[in-house]
């Protein structure tokens, strides 16, 4: 019996250990969003946690980043730590949060591309899964912009998509698509820093 326990409380304290490590390794936008969720359930302190985890995540990619858009992106991190003790006290809005993490998911997905494309051919080549991912952070956040601005944008993401998706292939093919895709990517980069 005593064997069988301490089986039962090792077995449960690898289990919290995977989860608390899981939670740790979530990324910034996954922590966000979270926080964003559980604003909208009314949780403040889980908010609360979510929100710093998430902009921890954040301010840590930014500083590390070569991205054209990285001030931009720190600035944002400002605003949201500005947003925490709002968060701890329930007295943050889930829509005013709602519209800081849009514009932050746009930033970080733009950011993203531009360090890509700032390697240049090589940066573009065999990374179509993570352009794929940062064009869908800035597809996500767009919803925040003016009519004109997110239906321009709405199109450069359509051309981009359809070239990404060749940057995995091997040769001229791969070759074609770098050279097709950086033009629409560098104006997504563009577009998303005047706008914000």
């Amino acid at each position: 019996m005593k064997n069988y326990i301490l089986s039962l409380v090792t077995l449960l304290l690898v289990a919290f250990t995977v989860t608390a490590s899981f939670a740790q390794t979530l990324s910034a936008e996954a922590q966000l969003d979270k926080a964003v969720t559980l604003s909208a359930k009314g949780d403040t302190a889980g908010t609360a946690e979510a929100l710093t985890a998430g902009t921890t995540a954040l301010e840590t990619e930014a500083k590390s980043s070569g991205g054209d858009l990285k001030d931009k992106l720190l600035s944002k991190v400002g605003d949201l730590k500005s947003l925490i003790p709002l968060a701890s006290g329930g007295k943050l809005q889930s829509g005013v949060l709602g519209k800081a993490v849009s514009a932050v998911k746009m930033l970080l997905g733009a950011n993203r591309i531009s360090s890509l494309l700032g390697k240049g051919e090589s940066g573009l080549l065999g990374n179509a899964s993570s352009i794929t991912s940062s064009l869908g952070l800035v597809k996500a956040g767009s919803s925040i912009l003016g009519s004109g601005t997110q239906s321009q944008l709405s199109g450069v993401l359509g051309e981009a998509t359809k070239a990404v998706g060749s940057l995995d292939k091997k040769g001229l093919a791969g070759k074609l698509a770098a050279t097709a895709s950086s033009n629409s990517l560098g104006s997504i980069v563009k577009l998303v820093g005047s706008s914000l």
